[in-house]
């Protein structure tokens, strides 16, 4: 209780020197946000079939243009040059009579493997799962499958192939789909990935048309709290080292550490036919546990681009900033949904073995449009960092290295506030020894009873004395990147009016600004 009064004298100080000028005024569209990508209207989830050619990133999208809330799915399409401003394109992908437009990948086929391109140059390549609503509604079990399509003019027209499915549901298998495919060098051949049920499945193409089965994978291994979706497969070069090793994306929903949709991850080597797990790697798979991309509520579905020229050599991968417990329910009203920012993923060697980080995309710092340093002091009680720095937390970046007293007790972190006394916290509670996201007191929440029950942890993996904490704030929603990427944690919130304040709180103790710096960021 006294912590919350505390807080609420923090923000009455924060509002004290109000000008007549509302800040807190909602826009047209509430929760809109600045800088991160949105459908122009409707309906969306699922990032689908993000690859780059000619200097553009592709940005396919789970799409239904009929509602808010999801229905008949279609592939929306978005291009960019630098993963911050977007242009929206039409409709790319429409269903037919084999199904609807679920989720998938595109690839540049090269080598004209499928024979697609025309005029020596190479085509684009979708590969979707298309549903049939009319077999899922007869109680058949063969009502997913995998299909093509391809174009020659960057994207903006698409043929489906006429010879689709080109992997018919003969399993009968119910959930059949998420189809991810790259080139594999050592093979020369198309590999492809897909989840089933509860498990991902591995075929092998010399065209993209004729498709053979490999192995399966995960039944035993990983977290199995709900049907697996939406898998990704990639090598990745161990930092620092030439080590390579392959890494599996493999969302699910429900059962994530922090309730509903979650994406797990697993490490190990493919040898052309099968994925076998690092050693190390089974430790923290087995018996059901798993290793977490992301720890907040606002993070699934998320893949990674195709044909990264190899000069840059990056793994960016991108997220849906939602979950399946309530993205139907959240109160936006035009349009439902945003993805997470582009994020670069890297192979790390921690104490516990090979984990994979998530860092922000180098590109955004282009939206840098402003900066303030927190100079180095202790913190006692709460730090009004946005009054000093004249920035809003609707569209800021903050980097902080905080140390606390060894053996102390303290939670400290950031605070944003408005003048409803509505509050968004996270940081770090030395006790615990975790990461904290905080919406419980962040606005509405009515809409459904799964969307703030609690506080969102992860356990600190590091025990280093510095705690850096890297944090992106744009209207609705706070990513945080801690410790140089080892915890990541997504989560959108609503409040009732646009959070105007943020601060630096400490409580039951001190904890030591070292270094810090927060930058006002410039929307699209």
């Amino acid at each position: 209780m006294l912590k919350r009064l505390a807080l609420l004298y923090f923000i009455g100080v924060f509002f004290a020197c109000k000008t007549t000028r509302n800040q807190a005024k909602m826009s047209p569209e509430p929760y809109r946000p600045n800088f991160h990508f949105t459908p122009p209207s409707m309906w969306m989830n699922d990032p689908n079939g993000m690859v780059f050619f000619e200097g553009e990133y592709h940005l396919f999208y789970q799409y239904y243009p009929g509602s808010t809330v999801w229905g008949p799915m279609h592939w929306g399409h978005a291009v960019s040059r630098d993963l911050v401003h977007w242009e929206h394109l039409p409709i790319a992908l429409y269903p037919d009579s084999l199904g609807l437009i679920f989720s998938g990948s595109a690839v540049v086929d090269w080598n004209n493997t499928s024979g697609f391109g025309q005029n020596g140059k190479p085509p684009l390549v979708a590969i979707f799962t298309q549903h049939l609503m009319e077999g899922e509604k007869a109680g058949r079990h063969d009502f997913q499958y995998q299909s093509i399509a391809y174009s020659n003019d960057r994207g903006r027209t698409w043929t489906k192939y006429r010879g689709n499915p080109v992997i018919p549901n003969t399993e009968h298998i119910h959930d059949f789909r998420d189809p991810k495919v790259i080139w594999n060098e050592e093979s020369q051949k198309w590999l492809m990935v897909f989840a089933a049920k509860d498990q991902v499945k591995f075929w092998s193409s010399p065209d993209l048309k004729h498709w053979t089965h490999l192995s399966d994978f995960g039944k035993e291994w990983g977290a199995h709290g709900g049907v697996w979706e939406c898998p990704d497969f990639f090598p990745m070069t161990v930092a620092g080292t030439n080590q390579k090793k392959w890494v599996l994306l493999q969302s699910l929903n429900p059962g994530s550490p922090n309730g509903g949709s979650g994406t797990q991850y697993f490490i190990g080597d493919f040898d052309g036919k099968t994925f076998s797990l690092d050693p190390a790697c089974k430790e923290s798979v087995s018996d059901g546990k798993a290793l977490w991309l992301d720890w907040g509520r606002d993070n699934y579905a998320g893949v990674t681009w195709s044909d990264i020229p190899k000069p840059d050599g990056r793994r960016l991968f991108l997220g849906w900033m939602s979950n399946w417990d309530y993205a139907m329910l959240v109160p936006t009203k035009n349009w439902r949904s945003a993805m997470t920012i582009p994020r670069e993923l890297t192979l790390e060697k921690t104490s516990a073995g090979l984990r994979v980080f998530s860092q922000p995309a180098r590109e955004l710092k282009r939206m840098r449009k402003g900066s303030y340093n927190i100079e180095r002091q202790e913190v006692n009680e709460n730090l009004d960092i946005s009054q000093k720095s004249g920035f809003s937390p609707a569209n800021m970046e903050v980097e902080l290295e905080i140390e606390i007293p060894e053996g102390a007790k303290t939670t400290f972190g950031l605070v944003l506030a408005n003048t409803k006394g509505e509050t968004y916290r996270v940081g770090f509670d030395a006790v615990k020894n975790e990461f904290f996201s905080d919406r419980t007191h962040a606005g509405q929440r009515d809409f459904s009873k799964n969307f703030a029950e609690k506080i969102h942890t992860a356990t600190r993996p590091g025990s280093q004395q510095t705690i850096k904490l890297h944090l992106f704030f744009d209207v609705a929603s706070c990513e945080l990147f801690a410790d140089d990427g080892a915890v990541s944690m997504t989560d959108i919130f609503f409040p009732s009016e646009n959070f105007e304040r943020i601060g630096i709180f400490a409580e039951n103790g001190s904890a030591r600004v070292v270094s810090g710096k927060v930058y006002q960021l410039q929307g699209r």
